[in-house]
């Protein structure tokens, strides 16, 4: 019993040691843990006393002086791939005209005008496609119309061909629309897919002074 009623006795100072200890530890590792914060502010100096409250203080300025720049940096690059996206799309845009231009210019394109008797043909056509004009004289031959004149001249990467032809006074009623018909079918046919240029979109890719516009 009296050796039961010792360890009662004992028992409330080795409580109090305990929760010493148990506190020494505990300031122990917020020391390493404040000095391991002061380490991280760009003045650190290991040697400089400074009041713990101040230390506090400045870790909390410098870590708001940190998110305030990665703010600014994220608001830059968002700002930088708006202006890259607005830039991708431009570039887009404009080579998108481009090749649509192009592929105008390289499928070949007739004005036909009739008049009376007379009929006047202008093609334009890549340099790849040049057979074009020629087959349409054979059509020609082959609708009974004479062939007065054929020209063809070089302008940028295009032919520019001009026919003169008459039909014959047989034909002249219903023939012209005949022979007509036939040569847009057979230019277009093969490029339907192609929208046709018109004659004032034409010039935009031949000198004005061209004396073939006359034709048009």
């Amino acid at each position: 019993m009296d050796h039961l009623h010792q360890q009662r006795v004992q028992d409330p100072s080795q409580t109090k040691i305990e929760r010493r200890l148990i506190e020494k530890n505990r300031r122990n590792q917020m020391k390493i843990l404040y000095s391991k914060l002061n380490s991280l502010l760009p003045n650190f100096n290991p040697k400089q006393m400074i009041p713990l409250p101040d230390q506090i203080d400045e870790a909390i300025n410098y870590i708001k002086s940190l998110e305030a720049k990665v703010k600014m940096v994220q608001e830059k690059k968002e700002r930088l791939m708006m202006g890259k996206k607005r830039s991708h799309a431009c570039c887009s845009s404009s080579s998108f005209e481009t090749e649509r231009k192009r592929s105008l210019m390289n499928s070949p394109q007739i004005q036909i005008h009739e008049m009376g008797s007379s009929l006047e043909v202008v093609l334009i056509n890549g340099l790849d496609n040049q057979f074009i004009f020629y087959e349409i004289i054979c059509i020609l031959h082959q609708e009974n119309v004479e062939v007065v004149s054929a020209n063809s001249s070089l302008v940028g990467d295009s032919m520019l061909n001009v026919v003169h032809a008459q039909i014959q006074p047989n034909l002249h009623e219903f023939g012209a629309t005949k022979v007509i018909e036939r040569l847009k079918r057979f230019v277009y046919g093969s490029t339907s897919d192609v929208e046709a240029v018109q004659p004032a979109e034409l010039k935009d890719y031949f000198p004005i002074g061209t004396d073939a516009w006359d034709f048009f």
